[in-house]
Order: structure tokens, then sequence, then C-alpha cells
């Protein structure tokens, strides 16, 4: 990934200030996504300034000049005109290299719009005013740095008191060019007061309607920061978005580390009163459930509740790593003891909610998630208890339907395709034999044509054995687990997942370690800092907690 995407993304993590009750505040700071748009648009505008100004006030006298001296060259408008382009193309130079934290480049563009104010005004009264004949009768034209002066604002946002002092020093470039002329003894052509009533309702009113901008621009940036709190954290930046809701990193007001909050805004649950409160009801029932799992390598909830506006949101814990649905897209089938350490975690956290009667109901590769927490890489944490189940009641059913299967058809354990009230633990049992599969092969156990016929082969057919679709050596006792794993009948499976554990332990290979672990996320995805993970793994997360 480059390394000016990965400082993007760390500034949008940066802690920034807050906003300020006064717009006339240095105080005032603009959301971090606004703030990073704003300086790649100083930077292109900076270009495009450069750009044209050298087109138009050097392209005439490129023919002039070869046939004048050299000296003549540097006179004083010319000075000037290079002066104007050089910040221009350093301003553009700096927004691409993130030289400087994005306020830090919009108030650089400041002084770049003073400057490039200051060019334009050199080249249109340096000689006087330049005259507009229309009907037998003489019109000064409008400045053109008028229309800079009311742009700018809108390409690079900054405080209100900032913008009025910057543009008032724009407008007062004309009228500084036109009176060192004339101390220079240059003939103008103007009366004074004219001059004076001129630039008043020219460019200095210009000034005014670019600080009213700029106030427009803040309650903008005050509505949206007040949009993106939720609870005790600010949104920063959006991960994804799925059926179910949308997926954001946080930041948490007072804490530095970011987290992931999952939000279900009123208007994406559609019209149906019943279907919004269902949708609710089964955020709220992940959340609690979640929330009441102690294992560590169950996802964390921070908090959760419902906004002024009637969102439902609730803040995880923001990881680091792949899912192994993406992981083994990306990489591959992975070896036998990777497996196995891979698999005897998610066990962990799915014996906690089996010994709380409580069912997970949607186990695939997408919702084991291998991460980085602290010094250990390839933590398993299992996401996504959207699908919970409590053995002793059928409320989730009304969560999820009237008819309606819950799970996702290529890890769905037969009794639930079946639609069976009577499901217990057996069926994450089979669920986790059909991740192990995919962890060896990178191919599910059954694909149907269909989601209906994928369900169908899981009820009726058997399954092929995973060693006879890889080249990888799947040793005979893991291969039998994972075909016990698998039976149709939930007393042919492993009972438990403590169960399941130790029969992966008693597995003679020899045993994937954390040093390990951290030389294949060395090799593929480097996992040391957080500015690594910025982009492409961070993808990855969205997907886990997005797609439903």
């Amino acid at each position: 990934m480059p390394d000016h995407a990965a400082d993007r993304t760390t500034a949008l993590l940066a802690p920034s200030g807050e906003l300020s009750g006064d717009p006339a505040t240095d105080g005032f700071t603009p959301s971090p996504e606004l703030l990073a748009e704003a300086s790649v648009r100083l930077g292109w505008a900076a270009l495009l300034y450069s750009i044209t100004y050298t087109l138009a006030y050097w392209g005439p006298h490129i023919t002039a000049w070869l046939t004048v001296p050299f000296y003549a060259f540097w006179r004083t408008q010319n000075i000037f005109a290079l002066i104007s382009v050089a910040l221009g193309l350093l301003v553009f130079a700096m927004s691409r290299r993130a030289m400087l934290t994005p306020q830090r480049l919009l108030d650089v563009g400041l002084v770049f719009e003073v400057v490039a104010s200051l060019g334009i005004s050199v080249v249109q009264f340096w000689y006087g005013f330049p005259d507009v004949t229309l009907v037998d009768r003489k019109y000064t034209g409008i400045p053109w740095e008028c229309a800079w002066i009311i742009i700018f604002p809108l390409l690079a946002p900054n405080a209100p008191k900032k913008v009025v002092i910057a543009s008032l020093a724009s407008a007062s470039t004309g009228p500084l060019v036109v009176f060192l002329r004339m101390a220079a003894g240059v003939p103008i052509g103007r009366d004074p007061v004219m001059i004076v009533a001129f630039f008043l309702f020219s460019t200095y009113l210009c000034a005014i309607v670019a600080y009213v901008i700029a106030h427009i621009v803040y309650r903008y940036g005050v509505r949206l920061h007040k949009a993106r709190e939720v609870g005790s954290y600010e949104l920063v930046t959006k991960l994804g978005e799925g059926g179910m809701g949308e997926v954001w990193v946080a930041r948490h007001r007072l804490l530095a580390r970011p987290a992931a909050v999952k939000l279900i805004r009123p208007e994406l649950l559609g019209d149906d009163p019943r279907s919004r409160e269902t949708a609710v009801k089964r955020f709220e029932r992940e959340a609690m459930a979640t929330a009441n799992l102690r294992s560590t390598h169950t996802i964390d909830v921070y908090d959760f509740g419902v906004t002024e506006d009637g969102a439902f949101y609730y803040v995880m814990e923001f990881l680091e790593g792949l899912n192994l649905d993406a992981m083994i897209r990306r990489f591959g089938p992975i070896g036998p003891a990777r497996t196995i350490y891979l698999m005897s975690q998610a066990c962990h956290s799915l014996g906690e909610a089996h010994a709380r009667g409580l069912v997970h109901r949607d186990i695939k590769p997408a919702n084991i998630f291998s991460s980085r927490l602290g010094p250990d890489c390839d933590f398993v944490k299992v996401l996504d208890f959207g699908l919970v189940k409590h053995q002793s009641d059928q409320q989730v059913a009304s969560l999820t339907g009237a008819g309606v299967t819950a799970g996702t058809p290529a890890f769905m354990a037969p009794e639930i395709a079946l639609g069976r009230d009577e499901i217990d633990g057996r069926a994450d049992i089979y669920a986790l034999g059909c991740v192990a599969y995919w962890l060896l092969t990178g191919l599910p156990v059954f694909r149907g044509d269909t989601p209906v016929a994928t369900v169908l082969a899981h009820i009726r057919d058997e399954p092929v054995p995973p060693s006879q679709r890889t080249e990888i050596y799947i040793p005979p006792r893991l291969e039998q687990i994972i075909l016990d794993c698998l039976a149709k009948d939930p007393a042919a499976r492993p009972q438990t997942t403590t169960d399941l554990a130790t029969r992966l332990a008693e597995i003679g290979v020899d045993p994937w370690t954390n040093e390990e672990a951290r030389k294949w996320w060395a090799l593929h995805g480097p996992m040391g800092t957080r500015a690594s993970m910025a982009g492409e793994e961070r993808s990855a997360a969205a997907v886990v907690y997005a797609k439903r």
C-alpha cells in the first residue's frame, strides 16, 4: 500500500480538537474527513492555478523573450509571477506527499491564497486599470481575484477568523499594487476616490462574502460533528455497510484507542414498522449476548444504545488482521498445524457461549477473525452473534422472519436447514467442521448452483474427504475429526467444543507457534504498527462486520 495512503488514514485516526462554540476562534476544527478532502482539493486547486497562470501570463511572451536580452526577463512583474507559480506547485507537492497534517496544510493554503491574489493583481493593475468598452463608454472590469477570494473557502475551508483575515489581505493586494505604482510615478488614469470605491465594492465585498461562506461551512461542520456523535464516541470513517447497517471506525472522546461502531440508522430499515422493530431487536440481542461473554476469543462489546435520532448502535473493539474468509481467498489454504491453532481458539469462544445456553448459528470463516492482540498474532476473535439463540427460548425465530432459515448456506448444519426447534451447540460444531474444511482446501464442503441446492446437499449428501480435494497433507486423525463434525446426526459429532478442542490437541503434528504467526504476517501483511494496517487489512475488517 502506498505510504501516503497510510499517512492519510493515520491522520483520520489521530485525535483532533473539538469544534469550538465560537466560529471566530482558531479552535475551529472541521471533521477529519472534511480536513483530508479539503487538503486534497487545495493541492489540485494550487496546481490548476499554476498551470492557468503560466499559460495566461507567460504564453503570449514566449516568442518575444526569444528576441530580448536575458536581463530584461528579471523585471518586477515577472518575478511576482514566478513566485506565484512556484508557490502553487509547492502547495500541490505538499498535499501529494502528506508533508504536513491536513490542518497545517490548509493554513499554508491561506498564505498561498494571498500570494496568488497578489500575483493576479500584479498582472491586472501593474500598468493601470484595464478598460472594457461597451457602446462607446468605458467601464473598469471586476478584478480577477474576486472569483479566487470567493471560491477559496469552499475549496479549502478553515476557521472563519482565519478566512476573513486571508480574504481581506487578498482583497488588499489590488489597492497595494495600484498605490505602489502611483507612488512610483506611473499614471493610473483614475481618481484615487474612484479607486477606493472600486475596490470597496468589488474585492472587499467579496472578502465579506468569503467570511459568510466560511460560517456556512462551519455550521455544516457542526451539524456533521453532531450527526457523527454516537454515545461517547465520534464516528471517524466508514469501514463498510450491509443490509443491516453500517460499520465505522470511531474515537472515544477521552480515550485514545479506536473502536468499531456498528450502526443501524432508522432510514436503513425501510418503512415497515414491523421490519424496523425486528432489526432493532436483533441488534440489541446481538449486543447483549456478546457483551455477556467473557472469553478472550469473543469480540469485546464496550457499549450500546440508541442515538437521539433513533439509530441503534453498539461499540466493539477495533480489530487489526484478516477474517478467515479473506485470508484463504487471498493467500490460499493453510496447513494442519495452523488450522488446529485457529480452530482451538474458536472452540474457546463457543465453549463459553454453549455453556450459557447460547448457539451462534452463523459460524463461518467471515465471522472468525485472525487478529493481532498485543504481542500475539493469529489471535482468534469470534464475531457477529446477531443470530444467537438461547436453547430455552424461541424468541430468535421472530427476529429472523416467518419461514426464514437463519444462517449461511455453505456452513449450515442440517438441523438448522430443516428448521428444527431443538438446536444446540452441536450445530456450531458442524459449522466449525465446515470452516476447518475451508481452511485446508480453500473450498466449501458443498457448492450448489443455488443457495437452496447447497442447503439440500448439507441435508442429503456425504462430504468428500478434504484430503481428496487438496494437495496439502492432512493427518488422518484431523480428517476424521472434520468428518465427524460434519455428521448429519448431531449425536455422531463431538458433543462439546471442549471435546473437539481436546481431540484437536491430541493430533500428533508440530504445533503452530506465535513466532511462526509473526513470520507469516511479516511476509504477507505487516502487523507491526497501526499505520501499516490502515488500508488492506482494515478493509477486510469491514467485510467481517458489514456483510450480513
